[in-house]
């Protein structure tokens, strides 16, 4: 699975626990890959960051 494609980041988000949409509580694959990367970045990436400190 090529990384940064829609179905990535849905695998990464589902890996982290967010099966759906935080906000809005909609299934993941309903959304854009940009959207979905925005969520990627707004829950995935802070997490690690705050790990690694």
């Amino acid at each position: 699975m090529h990384k940064y494609s829609k179905g990535w980041f849905v695998k990464v988000l589902r890996a982290h626990g967010i099966m759906v949409h935080p906000q809005f509580k909609s299934h993941l694959g309903l959304y854009k890959e940009s959207e979905l990367r925005n969520l990627y970045y707004r829950y995935v990436e802070i997490e690690s960051a705050e790990q690694n400190q």
